[in-house]
């Protein structure tokens, strides 16, 4: 574990926690479509018999692990940033924007959470299902949920690091640079 994380208050650590996990449930999901797809190949080159629907189930497999992610790419940097802007920049002015940018992550995900909330409702309202495996499509709906929850908690962890000061220390387990 992140050195800087015994020093955090619990409730912080443990969130962070909940997070990195998060995301490695994705990676898991991840690797288990990546099983699917092989597995769909090998039954198609030898049997002549894919399996049915694996373009729906990797689909929704992939737009779920996405998701996953972007809670832990928050929590530790990993998001895409103009490093080129900021090289040159002073330790204060980099905390300034890592603020801005934890604010900005934090309205984005309490408005995608708002609009994909009705989206799933709608999606159940009107049995929405996949054409050939028949999966309701709100399913996915709820990681993806969970997931930008969980964004707008690191956004808000960023944002009070930020606000106080605190270097940025790569996450919680993978050690900053």
């Amino acid at each position: 574990m992140n050195p800087a994380a015994s020093a955090l208050p619990r409730p912080i650590a443990f969130a962070e926690k909940v997070i990195e996990l998060w995301a490695l449930a994705g990676g898991i999901l991840l690797c288990g479509i990546v099983l699917l797809t092989a597995y769909s190949l090998f039954m198609d080159i030898v049997f002549g018999a894919p399996f049915a629907g694996d373009f729906e189930i990797v689909e929704m497999g992939v737009a779920v692990a996405v998701f996953t992610f972007l809670p832990y790419c928050q929590l530790t940097g990993a998001n895409v940033s103009a490093d080129l802007f900021t090289s040159n920049a002073s330790p204060r002015t980099v905390t300034f924007l890592v603020f801005l940018g934890a604010v900005i992550a934090l309205l984005f995900s309490t408005f995608l959470i708002w609009r994909m909330y009705y989206g799933m409702v709608d999606s159940r309202q009107y049995n929405e299902i996949t054409t050939v495996n028949g999966i309701p499509v709100w399913f996915a709906y709820v990681p993806i949920l969970i997931s930008l929850a969980l964004l707008a908690l690191a956004s808000a962890i960023t944002m009070i690091r930020s606000a106080k000061g605190v270097p940025h220390t790569g996450g919680p387990s993978l050690g900053g640079e």
